[in-house]
């Protein structure tokens, strides 16, 4: 069922100002930007090694990753698993006594259906779970 990782994703405040570190000074390439309106949220995508970093900087104040850069600052906002099944997953997680924060997968980034469990069920670390759209070919 779990494939891989997908990526993490890092809260950022600015992609503009985040974006030339990773190509800078570390020699990777952007392959590019998508705004997620349901999550408030502009991302840019990185590859390293086939696992994808996700920037994530908030479009409104109202945004989850605009709440944890209030509480924590920029870094790593999360953890995204790659499944081939996502309502599989999602139903293992729940059976297992996981708190759900969604029970359906919801449009994503990158053509991707997702779904986080809950930090307080899952050792502290928020988790994604991320599977390709049917019929699409996801981007990233």
């Amino acid at each position: 069922m779990i494939q891989s990782i997908d990526h993490l994703g890092i809260a950022v405040r600015s992609l503009d100002e985040a974006i030339p570190y990773y190509e800078k000074a570390l020699g990777l390439a952007c392959l590019g930007r998508e705004e997620v309106a349901s999550q408030r949220v502009r991302t840019a995508f990185f590859d390293v090694g086939g696992v994808h970093l996700e920037l994530l900087e908030p479009t409104s104040d109202e945004s989850p990753i605009a709440k944890f850069l209030a509480d924590r600052g920029e870094g790593i906002h999360h953890i995204a698993f790659r499944t081939d099944d996502i309502a599989a997953q999602l139903k293992q997680a729940s059976g297992a006594g996981v708190r759900l924060i969604h029970e359906t997968p919801f449009d994503g980034a990158a053509g991707k259906l997702v779904a986080f469990l809950h930090p307080k069920s899952t050792r502290g670390v928020l988790t994604e779970l991320c599977a390709v759209k049917p019929g699409a070919d996801a981007a990233h």
